[in-house]
């Protein structure tokens, strides 16, 4: 298998604070409009298979559609036909590399899903986290696709930078509006943009005149996430000196853990800065973990469906 860009230490320090990272039209647009085919009839498709029903009405077999709806549980390497839209997104190199940098080269298939936002629709969903399994450093990734242009106010999905490490339960922050700093997705098609699964975010009201599509996937590790993106330049830059009330050093990891988001207070900053700081030593292997909790980890998500 060729070898993928990693992650830099840039990046991996950006998504610890601010819980996302975004790539800009990186999916070619002959994918694209491929998804943009195989999309709408994937989401009819897990329609069936939810209502237990097949096209003739008949309960849905169990491996109905496998090619398309891949278990739970599934490595990602054999979860989708590599001339399918899916396999062929999760296959450019950029994302591929993102998806080893961050829950390395064989993670599993938590769940998947297309969400279509229809022309006109302006209902505001909540602001919510999708399940969350466990509380430990240890996280999934949640990939949105979209294989089209959004233009602002056409359905994009709404998120907060820097909620990812303040867990909550589901929906409980859906009372939440017009956070300062929030974002509302628009851009170019074949962006992805990879979310940690703490991330608060909701479906965005559509007032554009055409559907709005996305493919959602979200990715279970199963190795320690420990050192996995292009290492070469951490050290330089990743200074044990570098105290909370140090110098802030432009170029230095420590910068970029201290960063405010609009929405923070000073002392909820502060709290923050902490809690990067061990994701940030669970990433660099500074941080004591139970292995054989990990690999049980592993295996009981293995045997979930996450909804």
């Amino acid at each position: 298998m060729p070898a993928v860009p990693l992650l830099t230490t840039d990046q991996m320090a950006s998504f610890v604070s601010r819980g996302f990272l975004r790539f800009d039209a990186v999916v070619p647009n002959e994918i694209n409009q491929q998804a943009m085919t195989e999309l709408p009839g994937l989401f009819r498709t897990w329609l069936d298979e939810f209502r237990g029903v097949t096209g003739g009405g008949a309960p849905a077999s169990d491996d109905a559609d496998e090619a398309l709806l891949p278990r739970s549980g599934t490595a990602l390497h054999d979860a989708y036909a590599p001339e399918s839209a899916f396999g062929r997104m999760v296959r450019v190199p950029i994302i591929a590399g993102a998806i080893a940098s961050l829950v390395g080269a064989d993670p599993v298939v938590d769940h998947h899903f297309v969400h279509i936002k229809q022309a006109g629709d302006l209902h505001a969903q909540g602001l919510h986290c999708d399940a969350i399994i466990d509380q430990g450093l240890a996280f999934d990734i949640q990939l949105f696709w979209v294989p089209h242009d959004v233009a602002p106010r056409e359905g994009g999905t709404r998120f907060v930078p820097g909620s990812h490490l303040r867990r909550v339960n589901m929906d409980d922050v859906a009372r939440y509006h017009h956070l300062a700093g929030e974002q509302y997705f628009a851009g170019e098609a074949g962006t992805v943009v990879i979310f940690h699964q703490g991330l608060w975010h909701a479906g965005a009201p559509n007032h554009g005149d055409r559907d709005r599509v996305m493919g959602k996937l979200r990715l279970n590790p199963t190795r320690p996430q420990v050192r996995l993106w292009d290492t070469s330049d951490l050290e330089p830059r990743n200074r044990a000196d570098d105290h909370m009330f140090a110098r802030m050093e432009p170029g230095m990891v420590a910068s970029e853990l201290r960063r405010s988001e609009p929405w923070y207070e000073p002392s909820v900053n502060r709290l923050e800065t902490v809690q990067r700081s061990q994701l940030w030593r669970y990433l660099t292997g500074d941080h004591e973990f139970d292995v054989d909790w990990y690999l049980t980890r592993t295996e009981r998500r293995a045997a979930l469906v996450t909804p």
